[in-house]
């Protein structure tokens, strides 16, 4: 691994290499994966992560994405925070945290006040970090129908 990884805002191109990053992460979790239900908003990244509509950032070794997060408009002053992931190597070194510092700061650059996100209940080290990062924790939902038995805490903060 290299010894310095950045965060820089993701190319179209990188959406191959976040699909096979999200893919390790769900593998590690037992987790059944297919990308066209997980991902739907990846396959249609312009409208989802382009300006106006949002951002995305990864970190890439040796040009492979290791992580990654997404900033998606959900109106004039909120965001929701999508595809926070990182190889498992990686956590505890601080990139989610500069991921995440990379989304907030795109949000401040826009004027944005709000970011909200969900996490599956299962990502306890994420939720740490939220909660580190002065996210309150909300309300869990379940996702019908999910094949992952998903279900998810709702975080927010202000921006």
């Amino acid at each position: 691994m290299t010894a310095a990884l950045g965060v820089v805002p993701a190319e179209r191109a990188d959406v191959a290499g976040v699909i096979a990053l999200i893919g390790r992460v769900y593998a590690e979790y037992g987790f059944l994966w297919d990308p066209v239900v997980e991902v739907p908003d990846l396959f249609d990244f312009g409208a989802h992560y382009e300006a106006p509509a949002g951002a995305f950032f990864v970190v890439r070794d040796g040009g492979v994405v290791v992580g990654s997060v997404g900033v998606a408009r959900l109106d004039a002053v909120t965001v929701e925070i999508h595809r926070l992931y990182l190889d498992a190597a990686l956590r505890g070194r601080g990139i989610g945290r500069a991921l995440m510092q990379a989304a907030i700061g795109w949000c401040r650059q826009h004027g944005l006040v709000r970011v909200t996100l969900w996490s599956d209940t299962r990502f306890d080290a994420a939720h740490r970090l939220y909660s580190a990062m002065g996210f309150q924790r909300g309300p869990e939902r379940v996702l019908p129908g999910d094949p992952n038995d998903t279900r998810e805490y709702f975080f927010d903060r202000a921006v």
